[in-house]
C-alpha cells in the first residue's frame, strides 16, 4: 500500500504516471497479463477467452489456438474454461537475460470467421538469484610503502536479476587497515575499492584476510561473499596510473575487423623495471568480450577482432588492468565503455499464414484471406517497417496491430477473367538506404456457377433433304459455359412443343451430351416445309443455369412426284382420252385444246414443260403445244388433206433430277363448216353427241363468267361511288400498308381511276390475296361481228377463237392458287398516260422468256413458290404467240398479308 503525504509533489507525479499508464493499457488493442517467474505448473494467468469476448462454447468449433513466437510450451489455454495457465517453468533470466522488459507474446487465432488477437504476458522478476562473485578468493598485493588513502580496486559481484532485485550493497568485515570505497554511476556498475586507513607494516602484518559481502535489494535478501587475501609487499611502492578512469568509444556495428578501438595511456612513477607497464583484460571480462576485442599488452591498443552486432549487444564494458614489472608487480584498473551504433543491416522479415484458400468468386468484400506479420531487428527508423501489396489486384492489406496485417478482399472477383492471383507482399524499413523483403501469396479463385451456357448465335438455319433415313444426323448445336468443372458441364434437351397434332419429339431428338440433332423419321417436304424448334442447354451447377437456341430446319424438296394429269374440264381439251371439236376453217395459231397437269413437288421439280411427241410414221402434225402452257394450237390453216380425227401425244415432264414425265393423249375431231348446224341441231335435240354437248357447255360457262365479272365490277364501282360521296372521316381505316387497284391495257400497269380511294376490308383477319377479275370490255367491231353469229363464234368468221379464261395460268399455278404470292417491295408501277411512276409492290420472276399471257414460276420455284411473273398481251416485247385483234384488259387487287385493305393517300 502506498501512503501519500498531503501536499507532496512527488506523490502527485507518481499517481499521475500510474493513471496514464492504466489509460494507455486500456486503450491498447491487446490483452495484457503478468505472471511471476518460476510460477508452478497450472498457475492462473488470466481468463483469456472472456477478455477477448469469445464464448466458451465457440472455442472448439472455431478452432481456438494459441501460438508463441518463442517457446510455445510455457503457457497454455484450457479450452473448457478459457483460462490461460502456466504450463512449464518460466525462467526470466533464461528467457530475457538482463533486459528490463520481459514479455511472452501470444497470438490467438480463431476461425469461422477468421479473427486474430494479440496477448502479451509480462514475466515479473523475483529475487531468485543471489549475488555471485566470479572467484571465491581475490588476492591483493599491497606494498607497505603505500600511502594512506590509497585505493585498491576489487571485483564486484553480479546478480542475474533485474530492478531492485539486482541492486547490490557491499559490506566489509571490520578491519583497522582498510575500509570499503564504493563509486556509483548512472550508466556504469558500482566500482569497489579498498581504501587504506592505516599505514601497513609488512613486518608487523605481512598478510590480511577480509570478507566482502554483497547483498541484493530483493525480498528476502540474498547474499554472496568473497574472501580478500591481502599480501603486504615491500619495495615497489608506486602503481601504474591511467590518464582516464573511463574511456568512452562509439563504434558502428558495421565497422571492419581489425579496426583500432582506442589506445590506453598509463604511467608509473617508479623507475626501471618497476616503471614498465603491461596491459591486460581484467579477470572478470566475459568470454564474448575476449572474442570480439584484443588488447596489445605493450602499447595498450584495443582492436576489434570479431563483428559487432547491435541487435545482440548494444554496449560493452571492458575492465582493463595495468601492471608494472616491479617485484612484486603493482597494478591499476580502468574501464573502457564501447557503445555500438545501430546500422540498417537487417532486412525486414515476413511471415504469411493463409487461412481461407481458395477464395470463392462470390466472396463478400472484406473477407480475410491471410494474416501477415513483419519484424525488423534494427531499431529506431531502421526498424520501422511499412507493408505494401502488389498494385492493381482486388486485395488490400489492413493493419490490425503493430506489425500485423490482414490480407482482405477489396473488390469483387471473377474467376472467368482471372482464376489465379500471385500476390507479392513487400515489407520495407525506414533506413537509409532502406532494406526490403518480399513474400508471395498464391490465391486461387474457386468457381461459382454464375455463367449460363451460351450459343455462338441465337438462331441456326438447317437444310435437310426430304426422304432422309430415320435417325440421320442433321445438325450439331454447341454451347460454351465460361465456368469450370461441373459448372461447365453442358447438357442439351429439346424444348417440347406441338407440331400440328404431333409432338416435336416424334420428329427430332438431341443427344444430351454431344448436342447432335437427329431426325427420327423421314421428312416430307409436301407435308412439312419448315420445322422450327428450340434446343435448351443447361449446366450442372447448383442452381443450374441454361439458355436456348432456335433451329429452323428447312425440308428441301426432292423430285419424288411425277406430274399428274388433271381430268378434262369444261371448255378445255383434257387429259388422256379427252376430245375436242376443231373447225377446219381456223387459221394458224388458234388454240384448240389445253393439257392440264400438276406436280406435288416444288421449285424446279414442279416446273412442268409440255412436248408434242411426233406422230407415227413421221407425218408432220398441223398442231403444236406451248412449252410451259400446255396449250395446243394450230401451226397452219387446216385443209382437206388433214385427217378428220387427230390423235396427239403430249409428254408432260418436270425439271427435276432425274426428270419425271407422264404422257397425255388428246383426240381432236376436225369438223367442216357445213356440219355445224347439224352439230347445233344435234345438241339441242338432246346432246346425243358428247363433243357437241361439251362445246355448248363451254359457251354457257363463258357467258356465266362474264356475267359474274360484270356484276362484281359494277358492285365495286357502286361501292367506290358511295365512298367518294361519304365524309373523309367515314373513309378512314386503321393503320396498314396501302392497296393499289390497277389495270393493264397494253402490258404496263396503270390506275383504273384518276382519283385514288380507300378500300377497307371487314372485321376478319388480314390476308394476302391476288384476285384477277375478268374484263368488262366495251364492244368493238369484232364483238358486234360475233354477236351477229353467236352460234358460229370465231370459227365461222375465220378469226382465232378467244382462249378459255384460264389459259393465262400454268397448271402448276392453277393447282397452287391457294399459296401466297410474294410481292417484292422495290417494283415500279406505271400510271396511265402522262401519270407519274409509283413505288409499289410488284410481282417478279426469273423466267427467261415466257409465252404471251403466261404466268410462270421463277427458277427454283413451284406450286408453293413465293415469286411469280405476270405478263399480258403485246405489252411484253419478248412475247411470242397469237396476236388477237383486241387487247385484253385485266384488273388486279393486291393486298399485303397481315393487314387490312386501305386506300392510297
Amino acid at each position: 500500500m502506498l501512503y501519500l503525504r498531503r501536499g507532496g509533489k512527488g506523490a502527485r507525479r507518481l499517481l499521475l504516471s500510474l493513471l496514464l499508464l492504466a489509460i494507455w493499457k486500456a486503450g491498447s488493442s491487446q490483452v495484457h497479463y503478468s505472471v511471476p517467474e518460476e510460477a508452478k505448473h497450472g498457475t492462473f494467468v488470466g481468463r483469456v477467452a472472456q477478455d477477448l469476448g469469445l464464448e466458451l462454447a465457440e472455442l472448439v468449433p472455431r478452432l481456438f489456438r494459441v501460438a508463441s513466437k518463442g517457446r510455445g510450451d510455457l503457457l497454455e489455454v484450457n479450452l473448457q474454461n478459457g483460462i490461460l495457465f502456466v504450463n512449464s517453468r518460466i525462467d526470466r533470466e533464461e528467457l530475457c537475460g538482463r533486459s528490463l522488459e520481459c514479455s511472452i507474446h501470444l497470438e490467438v487465432v480463431v476461425q469461422r470467421p477468421p479473427q486474430f488477437f494479440h496477448v502479451e504476458v509480462e514475466v515479473k522478476d523475483i529475487n531468485d538469484n543471489p549475488p555471485v562473485f566470479r572467484e571465491r578468493e581475490q588476492r591483493l598485493f599491497i606494498p607497505e610503502s603505500r600511502l594512506l588513502g590509497s585505493h585498491f580496486p576489487l571485483e564486484g559481484a553480479a546478480d542475474a536479476d533485474i530492478g531492485t532485485n539486482s541492486l547490490l550493497t557491499y559490506t566489509l568485515s571490520p578491519s583497522d587497515y582498510f575500509s570499503l570505497d564504493i563509486q556509483a554511476s548512472d550508466e556504469l556498475s558500482k566500482s569497489l575499492a579498498l581504501e587504506l586507513r592505516k599505514v601497513l607494516d609488512r613486518e608487523e602484518t605481512p598478510e590480511l584476510r577480509l570478507l566482502l559481502t554483497a547483498t541484493d535489494g530483493g525480498k528476502p535478501e540474498l547474499q554472496g561473499t568473497v574472501q580478500l587475501l591481502i599480501t603486504v609487499l615491500d619495495v615497489n611502492d608506486n602503481a601504474p596510473v591511467f590518464s582516464q578512469a573511463v574511456y568512452r568509444v562509439h563504434l558502428s556495428e558495421t565497422i571492419a575487423n581489425g579496426t583500432l578501438v582506442t589506445t590506453l595511456n598509463a604511467s608509473d612513477a617508479d623507475e626501471g623495471v618497476n616503471g614498465e607497464i603491461a596491459f591486460f583484460f581484467g579477470s572478470d571480462v566475459p568470454v564474448n568480450i575476449r572474442k570480439n576485442f584484443n588488447i596489445d599488452s605493450g602499447s595498450g591498443e584495443i582492436t576489434l577482432l570479431g563483428k559487432l552486432d547491435y541487435e545482440e549487444t548494444k554496449s560493452y564494458e571492458i575492465q582493463v588492468k595495468a601492471v608494472d614489472k616491479g617485484s612484486p608487480p603493482m597494478s591499476n584498473h580502468c574501464k573502457v565503455f564501447v557503445k555500438v551504433l545501430d546500422e540498417n543491416d537487417n532486412a525486414p522479415e515476413l511471415a504469411v499464414r493463409s487461412l481461407s484458400l481458395p477464395v470463392g468468386e462470390d466472396a463478400p468484400l472484406g473477407t480475410v484471406i491471410a494474416f501477415v506479420s513483419v519484424s525488423d531487428r534494427d531499431s529506431s527508423a531502421n526498424g520501422q517497417v511499412t507493408c505494401t501489396l502488389t498494385p492493381h489486384v482486388p486485395f488490400k492489406l489492413v493493419s490490425t496491430f503493430k506489425n500485423y496485417y490482414s490480407l482482405v478482399l477489396d473488390s469483387a472477383l471473377d474467376r472467368e477473367k482471372l482464376s489465379h492471383y500471385e500476390l507479392v507482399v513487400t515489407a520495407r524499413d525506414g533506413g537509409s538506404p532502406s532494406l526490403s523483403a518480399t513474400a508471395s501469396v498464391s490465391v486461387e479463385v474457386a468457381d461459382v456457377n454464375d455463367n449460363a451456357p451460351t450459343f455462338a448465335q441465337p438462331e441456326y438455319t438447317v437444310f435437310v433433304k426430304e426422304n432422309n433415313p430415320p435417325g440421320c444426323h442433321i445438325f450439331t448445336v454447341s454451347a460454351r459455359d465460361a465456368d469450370a468443372q461441373e459448372n461447365a458441364l453442358v447438357s442439351y434437351s429439346l424444348v417440347e412443343r406441338r407440331v400440328g397434332e404431333r409432338a416435336l419429339s416424334s420428329y427430332v431428338s438431341v443427344h444430351a451430351e454431344s448436342g447432335r440433332v437427329f431426325a427420327l423419321q423421314p421428312l416430307d417436304h409436301e407435308e412439312l416445309e419448315l420445322l422450327r424448334f428450340q434446343v435448351s442447354a443447361r449446366d450442372a451447377g447448383v442452381p443450374p443455369l441454361g439458355s436456348a437456341v432456335t433451329l429452323q430446319v428447312f425440308v428441301l424438296d426432292e423430285n419424288d412426284h411425277a406430274p399428274a394429269l388433271l381430268p378434262p374440264g369444261a371448255g378445255a381439251g383434257g387429259g388422256a382420252g379427252g376430245g375436242e371439236l376443231v373447225w377446219r376453217a381456223v387459221g394458224a395459231g388458234h388454240v384448240v385444246a389445253k393439257v392440264r397437269a400438276v406436280d406435288a413437288d416444288s421449285g424446279y421439280n414442279a416446273w412442268l414443260s409440255y412436248e408434242l411427241l411426233p406422230a407415227a410414221g413421221g407425218a408432220r402434225s398441223p398442231f403444236r403445244v406451248g412449252l410451259y402452257t400446255g396449250e395446243i394450237s394450230t401451226t397452219r390453216a387446216l385443209d382437206e388433206a388433214d385427217a378428220p380425227r387427230q390423235r396427239l401425244l403430249v409428254l408432260v415432264k418436270d425439271h427435276g433430277e432425274p426428270a419425271l414425265a407422264v404422257t397425255a393423249t388428246v383426240l381432236l375431231s376436225l369438223v367442216d363448216s357445213g356440219q355445224a348446224p347439224k352439230a347445233s341441231l344435234g345438241m339441242s335435240a338432246g346432246a346425243t353427241d358428247p363433243k357437241l354437248a361439251l362445246v355448248d357447255v363451254n359457251v354457257y360457262l363463258i357467258i356465266a363468267i362474264c356475267a359474274v365479272s360484270s356484276l362484281l365490277v359494277l358492285t365495286l364501282l357502286l361501292y367506290t361511288a358511295l365512298r367518294c360521296s361519304a365524309s373523309p372521316m367515314e373513309g378512314a381505316c386503321g393503320p396498314g400498308k396501302p392497296v393499289l387497284v390497277c389495270s393493264s391495257a397494253v402490258g404496263s400497269w396503270s390506275y383504273s381511276q384518276q382519283r385514288r380511294q380507300r378500300v377497307c376490308s371487314g372485321e376478319g383477319p388480314p390476308k394476302t390475296d391476288l384476285m384477277a377479275f375478268s374484263p368488262s370490255l366495251p364492244p368493238g367491231p369484232n364483238m358486234s361481228e360475233e354477236n351477229q353469229h353467236p352460234e358460229g363464234n370465231s370459227e365461222h368468221s375465220g378469226n382465232p377463237r378467244q382462249p378459255n379464261p384460264d389459259w393465262r395460268y400454268s397448271a402448276s399455278l392453277r393447282a397452287g392458287m391457294h399459296s401466297s404470292v410474294h410481292l417484292e417491295e422495290a417494283g415500279i408501277l406505271r400510271a396511265g398516260p402522262g401519270g407519274a411512276d409509283q413505288q409499289w409492290p410488284t410481282v417478279s420472276s426469273a423466267t427467261p422468256e415466257p409465252e404471251a399471257g403466261e404466268v410462270s414460276p421463277p427458277v427454283g420455284a413451284g406450286v408453293n413458290s413465293n415469286s411469280w411473273t405476270f405478263k399480258y398481251g403485246p405489252g411484253n416485247p419478248k412475247q411470242s404467240g397469237p396476236k388477237p385483234k383486241k387487247q385484253t384488259q385485266v384488273s388486279f387487287l393486291l393486298r399485303h398479308k397481315g393487314e387490312a385493305s386501305q386506300p392510297l393517300q
